[in-house]
């Protein structure tokens, strides 16, 4: 009955010329219009029955509509609901796996990977397209189904077909379920040939992830560091929260290193925390890459900004957004863009990343090794020998800026 009532409205009269209208709404009614028109066009001429349900064709129709907005808007299904957590996120994470999964409209691919988890020691990069599962086409699946496909106990094996974005042809692989811890600070360590210069890898922005690196850092100023490289590639972002305390551990007390803007609202700042337990005015170089987003752009955006760092490796992924879940009608809802992330100096990631101050070609080889740095007890003897021949051009030139 509503529906009819949307068509009777949107197929009344309207003016051949219609002039600027002093109520907005009014721009709708002919959009509306040539909406049901195509609609019902459809539904009366093509030949698949089984697919012209109303509801069908519009929550596809609202499908196109969230993701023409930007990567991050989506529309959720009713079979979604389930997904969907109390923080207003979408349960797309499979531990066991190691891995988040995302789709659009042609595609199933891998959104993260847990740092030393299945997936990632297979050498599974984010944006791989997942093409099978266990034989069955991905792309055929809705993203309910995929993530019941692909949850399992530790032990049990799932095959996929997969495309890397970075290399041609298909791969095949098989990984199997295991419990994953995730971890944070990956690598915090004095570089051997240069031992006042300190190297801290984080693979995420976790819920400890502050306290982790205060600890690394008491230790590593304990033993005589001088300067810091900060490495974030590969790293997909995390708690905001926890990337303002990190900040405050290189970034005097109540500055503002994060503004969140969101429409007809007042502006959002995040300040450093009010205490600082120690000063730390040590030169900083963070290194960045393509896969680094969201926390992982903000923070060395903010530090460039502050001029606490220099900014080395690749533009980074582009993400600088909040997402909101808002309940609608039948059991659907919208995953909504409605804010953006800023840094300091006003600038935002979002969908155009942080560009930084001194370009590295990073190699399909440099990321396989640097993959395999983040666990290197998994690997066999011949692969930590290549791994330790391995010269890393991003932790090089960082070497060369902080010692002039």
């Amino acid at each position: 009955m509503r529906f009819l009532w949307l068509v009777i409205a949107a197929s009344s009269p309207l003016p051949a010329e219609p002039t600027k209208a002093s109520d907005p709404q009014e721009a709708a009614y002919p959009a509306l219009e040539r909406f049901v028109t195509v609609l019902e066009a459809v539904r009366k001429r093509h030949p698949d029955l089984d697919k012209l349900a109303y509801d069908r064709l519009i929550n596809q129709a609202l499908d196109g509509m969230l993701s023409s907005l930007d990567p991050h808007s989506s529309f959720i299904h009713p079979e979604m609901a389930p997904m969907v957590s109390k923080e207003g996120t979408l349960d797309n994470e499979l531990k066991s796996l190691g891995l988040s999964i995302s789709r659009d409209s042609e595609n199933v691919f891998v959104s993260a990977t847990e740092k030393s988890g299945p997936a990632d020691k297979a050498g599974i990069l984010p944006n791989t397209a997942i093409l099978t599962i266990n034989g069955t086409s991905a792309v055929d699946l809705s993203l309910a189904e995929l993530l019941e496909m692909l949850r399992g106990s530790p032990g049990e094996k799932t095959a996929f077909t997969l495309r890397n974005p970075e290399r041609p042809g298909e791969l095949s692989t098989t990984l199997t379920h295991r419990f994953v811890e995730a971890r944070s600070l990956i690598e915090a360590t004095l570089l051997p040939k240069h031992p006042t210069i300190g190297y801290l890898r984080l693979a995420m922005f976790g819920t400890h992830s502050a306290r982790e690196i205060e600890t690394a850092l008491d230790d590593l100023e304990d033993n005589g560091m001088k300067s810091l490289i900060l490495d974030l590639r590969e790293n997909g972002g995390g708690d905001l929260h926890q990337t303002v305390k990190i900040l405050g551990l290189f970034v005097p007390p109540n500055n503002t290193v994060v503004t969140v803007r969101e429409r007809d609202k007042p502006e959002e700042k995040l300040n450093t925390p009010g205490r600082q337990r120690r000063k730390r005015g040590y030169p900083i170089a963070v290194l960045i890459d393509r896969n680094s987003a969201s926390a992982a752009e903000l923070a060395p955006g903010a530090l460039r900004d502050l001029k606490r760092a220099t900014i080395i490796g690749e533009r980074s992924y582009g993400k600088g957004s909040v997402q909101n879940i808002v309940p609608m009608s039948h059991g659907t809802a919208l995953r909504l863009t409605i804010a953006t992330y800023h840094t300091p100096s006003g600038n935002t990631p979002h969908l155009k990343g942080i560009e930084p101050d001194t370009k590295i070609t990073i190699t399909d080889t440099d990321r396989d090794f640097f993959r395999q740095a983040g666990h290197p007890s998994s690997l066999s003897e011949t692969e930590s020998k290549a791994l330790a021949a391995w010269a890393d051009p991003c932790i090089a030139e960082a070497v060369k800026i902080l010692q002039k």
